[in-house]
Formats: structure tokens, sequence, C-alpha cells
């Protein structure tokens, strides 16, 4: 049985990733996926614009720059993971330039859009 804090670490989890998407949107983006789980790793949203393909991960904190401190090497290597499983099985998106984003998500504050928060070169389909 999930305990009552699990369940409300969840709830604003979603809360924070519906306000991130939110504000792709309203930046133009167009959101392909959301909360995407796949055997390499879990990516909160992928969107696109024009060219360009966004893996975006979400941190919500109560400050937006322990949010930004708080993506570990780790965990930026398997989205990074599930970013090439994702792309072998999406030969639309092969020309596309692909990008590694955050959005930073604090009370009181309008989500931040970082744009390629982070470097990786996930494996394209040969």
């Amino acid at each position: 049985m999930r305990s009552a804090r699990h369940v409300a670490a969840q709830r604003r989890g979603r809360l924070a990733e519906t306000l991130a998407a939110w504000r792709l949107r309203l930046a133009g983006w167009r959101i392909v996926a959301r909360d995407l789980r796949l055997p390499a790793g879990q990516v909160d949203i992928v969107a696109k614009r024009w060219r360009t393909l966004a893996f975006v991960e979400v941190k919500a904190r109560n400050d937006a720059d322990d949010a930004a401190d708080s993506l570990h090497p780790a965990q930026a290597a398997r989205i990074a993971r599930a970013a090439g499983q994702y792309l072998a099985t999406r030969p639309q998106f092969a020309a596309f330039e692909v990008r590694f984003d955050m959005v930073l998500v604090a009370p009181g504050r309008w989500p931040r859009h970082v744009k390629d928060a982070w470097r990786d070169s996930p494996q394209r389909p040969k």
C-alpha cells in the first residue's frame, strides 16, 4: 500500500508535468509524448518544434535553483538511453535535431524552460 506522502508526491509531480507541458505549448512546442516509459528509462515529456525534438525532464522543488541542481548524471544517462530507444522506433524523427531540456517548476513562479540542459548522444538507428 502506498503511503499518503508517496501519493502526495505523485500528485505534485503530475501537476508539475502538466504545468511544464502548458509552458512548452505556449512557446510553440507540440507535445509528442508524456510520461514515456521504456525499458531503458522514463522521459517526462517529448516535444517537437520545427525540426527539433526535445526530451524534457521536469523538476519541481521549492526553489528553481534547487530544481536545476537535482538532475543527477545517472538520471541524465537513463533519459538519453530512453531517448535512443524511442528514436530507434520512430524513423519520422531521424532528421530532427535532438536535445535534452529541463523545465523547472517552483511555487509561485512561471515554469522555466532550460534549453539544452545537458548534452548526450542518443544512439540513433542505423
